[in-house]
């Protein structure tokens, strides 16, 4: 079986909107373009890939209101291509002119439950998917990762715990609600100009179940 499960848990997580340009919202759940990223970042190759089926809230929605110094600025591409073929410039950034201070809602204690399975894309995957399906439940057991799992922004780090028996673990959070359209992924078919997708995302019993939503752009 190429299907997998993961707890991962954090102290803060920010799944953030994409119609909040400025302050950072959080989403009330995790997306699954953000579940999918916690399952890459301990395995990824180009021969496979990750497909979220389902989602499962393990604590209660909590929220924290947060102030933020962050840098307005980013280094100029221009100024940079002038360095290289000058051989000398000043690329600095100082923080303490491009300072701004932004106001965050984020999550805060979270836990969830994380389903997804391994698809073969490639002919090496389609050929030895036992290799894969063993590389991963060996990273996964083990702890390892190619770089650290996050709940939306690389600040809020990630624990996660590989789940060889779903049916044993605790019950999900035991509450319903609907929790308007999600960002679902992005559609990378034009690689110069990546459009959203979205889904109306409906909690059941604590159970987001992907297998049967309908993707929007």
């Amino acid at each position: 079986m190429n299907k997998f499960c993961l707890e991962v848990s954090g102290d803060f997580a920010c799944f953030t909107r994409p119609e909040m340009k400025v302050e950072r919202v959080s989403y009330d759940v995790i997306t699954p373009s953000a579940a999918r990223s916690v399952f890459e970042a301990i395995l990824w190759k180009p021969a496979i890939r990750w497909e979220v089926r389902r989602i499962e809230v393990l604590k209660p929605i909590k929220w924290i209101s947060v102030r933020r110094n962050e840098v307005s600025a980013k280094a100029s591409v221009r100024n940079a291509q002038t360095a290289m073929n000058a051989g000398q410039g000043n690329l600095a950034l100082y923080i303490e002119d491009d300072r701004q201070q932004r106001a965050g809602l984020f999550l805060r204690d979270v836990a969830y439950r994380l389903h997804a399975e391994l698809l073969p894309v490639g002919d090496d995957a389609r050929a030895n998917p036992a290799k894969y399906r063993e590389m991963f439940q060996r990273r996964a057991e083990k702890g390892q990762c190619v770089n650290q799992p996050y709940l939306g922004c690389r600040e809020f780090a990630a624990r996660f715990r590989l789940i060889t028996d779903p049916a044993s673990e605790a019950p999900a959070l035991a509450e319903s609600r609907d929790l308007g359209w999600m960002l679902y992924d992005m559609d990378f078919a034009a690689v110069n100009d990546p459009k959203p997708r979205f889904f109306r995302a409906d909690l059941q019993n604590g159970v987001i179940d992907l297998t049967q939503v309908q993707v929007t752009a």
